[in-house]
């Protein structure tokens, strides 16, 4: 089979829970459905916040320790930062019209990506199935994923 007649598939590993985390992940595997590419994505440890039911719409922005925050981390870490951030990254990803995580995930789900919880992470944080939104389609080992994702390009994001 020729590489243009190959059916591209991307991989993309979620690790962070921020919400200015969450949309390169988002958007990547968003993109790749809209070129017809298949995206599975992996959500493992803190990102397993962005598929959390109780978390999706309160994400943070970690500022304290970012160095492209550009805000000092004496400042950053300060009470209520990191909420003033998040609010303000809200505002401006509405006046650019961008869909919230939750729609995202919505969105995703609809063009047919598929997005799955890692099991060890699911255990180290003691959540279970019922935790996750329902665009979660499946709790799987890192293992369970690789098999998943033959022949596909991986993302770490």
């Amino acid at each position: 089979m020729s590489i243009a007649n190959k059916k591209r598939k991307v991989a993309i590993i979620a690790s962070h829970g921020g919400l200015d985390e969450a949309y390169p992940a988002l958007i990547l595997a968003n993109a790749a459905r809209q070129s017809g590419i298949d995206a599975f994505v992996f959500f493992t440890f803190w990102g397993l916040d962005i598929i959390t039911e109780s978390k999706v719409d309160h994400l943070h922005v970690n500022l304290a320790g970012n160095a492209s925050s550009g805000m000092p981390t004496m400042l950053a870490g300060l009470p209520g930062m990191e909420s003033l951030a998040a609010k303000m990254m809200k505002k401006q990803m509405e006046e650019l019209e961008l869909p919230t995580v939750r729609e995202m995930l919505e969105i995703l789900d609809e063009a047919g990506a598929e997005l799955y919880a890692c099991e060890l992470a699911m255990k180290m944080f003691k959540r279970s199935a019922e935790d996750l939104v329902s665009q979660c389609k499946e709790v799987i080992t890192a293992g369970d994923f690789y098999d998943l994702s033959v022949g596909a390009q991986i993302i770490f994001t």
